[in-house]
């Protein structure tokens, strides 16, 4: 027994020492991990799609070319409706700085004694104890696209290439993969139970996916609707960024609101009518949040905030901004796997044979009454 504790504690030893180097590891692939999650993570999203065609007898490549095919269209319709406009909206960015500072004047003036303390302070610390600034050179950008795409596109071309054909074998083959894996199983109770859990990641990655998606897209139409009554310019790319944006819980939309106001101040002179863009998202938003997603979505889709917070900072601080969006959906994965195989009791492996249920044991003889 002791020696079955020891290998124990040292299986577990090593694979905390795992768990611990696997982010720095995935961090320093990146290159590589990122977009071939991103793919798996799209490919098991599509799976519905695929075993929808293949009941009205299409054939599995030519199924997995078809979803692969419209979403390719789908996410290049998105990235047009928002790239293109926003583009050429923050290019006049230095020509509305001016009308930006007027119409937080009223701010800037709230904080003119602040920042005359502040800057009193700064001189006399200065006058004091002069402080040499550090030589700074600015970064050349580049001087024209081809030189851009020179630079930096070749990388990202590559990877969404890698990705999408990552995305269409995974598809191609997912028929005979699931019932290789499943009749590979010794037993029949191990065969349905990966069965079991082979469906419900697909089912749960692709409910939350779809579900969300058109959660989404109607709140960026709902609010691009908005802001078209307001004369807002590019109301469909704002409508865009909102729904994209809104990928990330809880980050997310602070930063849509926050660029909402920033186009609103960019936009209108009047301040109370620069600040109504954000206003309309930030409501937009409680609405969605409080009562229209818990009502489509319901308790079986339901995580804990708390793990959802620390799989956004973690997946976020490996991948960035397409961590934080794969944050939710790997989340559910991880969440399905261990609810089938089950959760490890840490703390019945510490201590159900050890020194706190002994010594519990020998304080409950000792107190029992004499005869």
């Amino acid at each position: 027994m002791r020696r079955d504790r020891l290998l124990a504690a040292l299986t577990l030893i090593c694979g905390i020492g795992l768990a611990l180097a696997l982010p720095f590891a995935l961090k320093a692939g990146a290159e590589f991990f990122l977009p071939t999650t991103a793919a798996l993570v799209v490919a098991i999203a599509l799976v519905p799609v695929l075993e929808w065609l293949e009941r009205h007898h299409v054939p599995s490549p030519l199924a997995a070319l078809t979803c692969v095919l419209l979403f390719l269209v789908a996410a290049n319709i998105a990235l047009a409706a928002i790239v293109v406009p926003a583009t050429e909206f923050f290019r006049k960015l230095p020509d509305r700085i001016n009308r930006i500072q007027m119409n937080i004047q009223p701010v800037l003036d709230l904080y003119s004694t602040l920042e005359k303390y502040i800057n009193r302070t700064v001189r006399q610390l200065a006058a004091n104890d002069a402080v040499r600034q550090p030589q700074t050179v600015a970064a050349t950008p580049p001087n024209s696209i081809l030189e851009l795409a020179a630079t930096s596109a070749p990388t990202l071309i590559i990877q969404v290439f890698f990705a999408i054909l990552v995305v269409y074998f995974f598809l191609s083959g997912w028929t005979r993969l699931r019932k290789k894996t499943i009749t590979s199983r010794s037993s029949f109770g191990g065969a349905m139970a990966t069965a079991r859990v082979i469906q419900d990641v697909v089912d749960d990655v692709s409910a939350y996916l779809g579900t969300i998606t058109v959660i989404n897209l109607s709140l960026g139409l709902v609010i691009a609707f908005a802001l078209w009554l307001l004369d807002m310019p590019f109301p469909l790319m704002w409508g865009g960024i909102v729904a994209l944006l809104n990928y990330v819980p809880y980050f997310g939309p602070i930063i849509a609101a926050l660029l909402l106001l920033l186009g609103g101040l960019m936009t209108f002179q009047d301040v109370w009518v620069a600040v109504l863009p954000a206003v309309i998202m930030i409501g937009a938003h409680l609405i969605e949040a409080n009562a229209v997603t818990p009502f489509i979505v319901g308790h079986r889709l339901t995580i804990n905030p708390i793990l959802i917070l620390i799989s956004l900072s973690f997946w976020g601080w490996v991948w960035g901004t397409t961590g934080a969006l794969l944050a939710v959906p790997l989340l559910i994965i991880l969440q399905t796997v261990i609810g089938a195989a089950g959760k490890p009791d840490i703390a019945g492996f510490l201590f159900e044979h050890g020194t706190l249920t002994q010594q519990r044991k020998r304080r409950g003889r000792n107190d029992l009454p004499e005869a």
